[in-house]
């Protein structure tokens, strides 16, 4: 069996559990920036580099992996969620990017394999693929609205790059997450289904939209249901939200999404919002407590944590999870589909 086939046997069964956040895990690590740097020859500060630590602190990465899988869960994503060149630009790490999205891939396939090799469960590998901090859609300039930083050929250049290496270095799946453009997230699942073609060998693609306010837009300004219309073509093996809000405020727009994808849904939900120092108060048993509605009513195939949530409400939520079952994907009737932002139906 595929990647792809051995995951849908599994969702068909039971409600999957996706790994959590990263930052919030290696923050406990107080590390300095040597501890980024390692013996590696840049030029500029490297504190915050998170992704540089697959290269300099491979250790760190494996430990915060077993951690999410010995609390429960049947999938991991990379350590790369900024691994493209105009990310790392910003650390001056731009040369490194192959390096890094074949480090990354490599430290969580280890720690799955291993996983998997415990106690014959399958384990998978999501190469974590981010926004990246440019947009196609929006001006930087108030002044110049039809200025961009990038056009959508150059950054789907950096994708692919990432998506390459990503493969070349074993994974699964690759997930496109926190799509706050759409446009980006449409180069990021071109850059994909290229480099699958390239790469000989199927390479699901999952994609995970975020929201930006209490609109339900991102910011881009599209709909949680435009967006899917908007991507739709790539037949991504997953679609959903994460990051921006908790399990409470992401429900109604997950409830949307749900009656209106014909494919797996992923829900990965910030442990609240963070307080007034930045921090996530949400205790693990509050976040299962909040999936555990989303479960109740059908929404979902696969949940996990973004912002601020630990190994700890991993595992609170695998335990609310057991034994329910997952949502069932719906057979919608054959009409067209289009998107502006707001989606619109075209009836036979």
């Amino acid at each position: 069996m595929t990647a792809e086939e051995q995951f849908r046997a599994i969702a068909a069964e039971k409600i999957m559990v996706f790994d959590g956040g990263y930052g919030t895990s290696i923050q406990k690590y107080a590390l300095t920036e040597a501890d980024y740097r390692g013996d590696l020859p840049l030029e500029k500060d490297q504190k915050g580099n998170n992704d540089l630590l697959c290269l300099t602190r491979p250790d760190i990465v494996e430990a915060i992996h077993t951690a999410y899988l010995d609390a429960g869960a049947d999938m991991l994503e990379t350590n790369s969620f900024s691994s493209t060149r105009i990310a790392m630009a910003d650390y001056g790490c731009e040369h490194l990017v192959r390096e890094l999205n074949i480090a990354a891939a490599h430290i969580a396939r280890k720690c799955c394999d291993a996983a998997t090799a415990k106690d014959g469960r399958p384990r998978f590998v999501a190469g974590s693929i981010g926004p990246t901090n440019k947009t196609l859609s929006i001006s930087p300039d108030v002044n110049d609205p039809a200025y961009r930083e990038v056009d959508y050929d150059a950054l789907k250049a950096d994708y692919r790059e990432q998506c390459d290496a990503l493969i070349e270095g074993g994974v699964d799946f690759l997930l496109v997450e926190t799509c706050f453009d759409t446009l980006n997230a449409k180069a990021a699942g071109m850059a994909a289904r290229e480099a699958e073609a390239a790469a000989g060998r199927p390479v699901p693609l999952m994609l995970s939209f975020t929201i930006t306010d209490m609109s339900g837009r991102n910011l881009s300004g599209h709909t949680i249901n435009a967006f899917w219309y908007s991507l739709r073509h790539l037949k991504p093996l997953t679609i959903g939200v994460n990051c921006a809000f908790g399990a409470d405020l992401l429900r109604p727009y997950l409830a949307e999404l749900s009656k209106n994808a014909d494919t797996l849904i992923l829900a990965y939900p910030n442990a609240g919002l963070p307080n007034e120092l930045g921090q996530y108060d949400e205790l693990p048993e509050t976040t299962a407590s909040l999936i555990r509605q989303w479960v109740d009513e059908g929404l979902v195939n696969i949940v996990g944590g973004c912002c601020g949530t630990t190994p700890a409400h991993i595992s609170a939520v695998a335990r609310a999870l057991a034994g329910h079952k997952p949502r069932q994907v719906p057979e919608l009737p054959v009409v067209t589909r289009l998107a502006g932002l707001e989606p619109m139906h075209i009836a036979a």
